[in-house]
């Protein structure tokens, strides 16, 4: 008899005998996403003592959302003219209400992305995970990183501070020695021949439209890759013939990648209260360059190399040099998949983890070279 009276509560609530309401099957009769949904149970992360590098990637995810959400609240009272620019953030960190620690939050985590990011690259790198059938993978994540790079780039003068003014400068003008195009992406970056008010428009242009454009699409492109072909295992672990325990990916990964995710929030929060962002002088475009000036962290080992590398090598100018270096090495690092063949066959290369030992060493040492002797700059 409670079966009889259940049935007719069940029809006017809207639920078939599969349990399934009316919007449900609506949503099922229109867009079936049943093969996603057996792609999200079927989906098995490995578990080994390197695992806790898969968590990265989310975290990088999670900083780069924080850039969106503080980002947009910014733009809301922002001017991006050399009149407004200044005075408009300062308004933000003194006037709106929390507008200082959304500021704080947006700088703060824009580095803590960038940072993430070379860690989980480096992982990555380390772990060969690159190698076949991931290679995209790779070219879109290591591209993802360039971007980042390019919205620090972007957003350091946003504040039309003097720091700012000088370090952009300084930045541009290293485009230049470039043969050839050097004196065309001068102008282009700056809008002119000096940095300027139309310099500020065309980062702010970059850094709101152009630049989150490109990272949106690469960005789809690069989880779709992750989740069709699944967590890399190390070559070690491949070649071992015991079996590598593995967990189901939701809800037992999602739930520590969530977890990761309030870690990194509370560091997050922490560094924004504790150590706010400040904003400085206003640029003033007259004034001599500031003592110490330098530019963000993670470009301060290319700068640092550049002061080291001697006006004049054999016929080539030095500063030349060096940024032909760094893009040959920009590209290399795009094309490892392709050059590291034993990866490619499943085997560990010792002379590409020697050589990203190197590179690593030699980033750290650099940035630390430059903080401790500031007067190198």
């Amino acid at each position: 008899m409670a079966e009889v009276t259940q049935e007719p509560q069940r029809a006017q609530a809207g639920v078939n005998e599969a349990g399934e309401s009316k919007l449900k099957l609506w949503l099922k009769d229109r867009y079936d996403f049943s093969a996603l949904g057996y792609l999200i149970k079927k989906k098995e992360v490995p578990q080994h003592r390197h695992s806790i590098w898969y968590y990265l990637g989310g975290i990088t995810l999670f900083f780069f959302i924080i850039q969106v959400v503080t980002g947009i609240m910014l733009l809301l009272y922002y001017r991006p003219t050399a009149e407004a620019a200044f005075e408009s953030v300062q308004f933000i960190m003194t006037e709106v209400k929390f507008g200082w620690l959304i500021r704080s939050l947006h700088s703060w985590s824009a580095n803590l992305m960038i940072g993430a990011a070379f860690v989980h690259m480096f992982s990555v790198f380390f772990m060969k995970a690159y190698r076949r059938p991931r290679e995209l993978t790779w070219v879109s994540g290591v591209l993802l990183l360039f971007l980042s790079l390019g919205f620090g780039f972007s957003g350091y003068l946003l504040p039309w501070n003097e720091l700012a003014y000088f370090a952009t400068k300084v930045g541009t003008e290293i485009v230049a020695v470039v043969p050839f195009v050097g004196d065309f992406f001068l102008k282009f970056l700056r809008g002119g021949e000096d940095v300027t008010g139309a310099t500020l428009t065309r980062l702010f242009g970059f850094h709101v439209a152009v630049l989150p454009m490109i990272c949106t699409i690469l960005l789809m492109a690069h989880l779709l890759f992750v989740q069709k072909q699944g967590m890399s295992v190390p070559p070690q672990f491949e070649r071992n013939d015991t079996k590598l325990k593995a967990m189901p990916f939701f809800p037992n990964f999602l739930l520590r990648d969530l977890l990761g995710w309030i870690v990194a929030l509370a560091v997050l929060i922490a560094a924004a209260a504790i150590f706010p962002w400040e904003l400085g002088v206003k640029a003033d475009p007259f004034a001599p360059a500031p003592s110490g000036i330098k530019p963000e962290w993670f470009f301060v080992f290319m700068f640092q190399t550049l002061k080291y590398i001697p006006a004049k090598v054999l016929f080539i100018d030095g500063e030349l040099l060096g940024i032909l270096a760094f893009g040959v090495g920009g590209g290399l690092l795009v094309a490892v998949p392709f050059l590291d063949k034993n990866a490619r066959l499943g085997k560990s290369s010792k002379l590409f983890t020697i050589a990203g030992i190197v590179v690593l060493i030699y980033m750290i040492a650099m940035t630390l070279v430059a903080y401790l002797l500031p007067q190198t700059f």
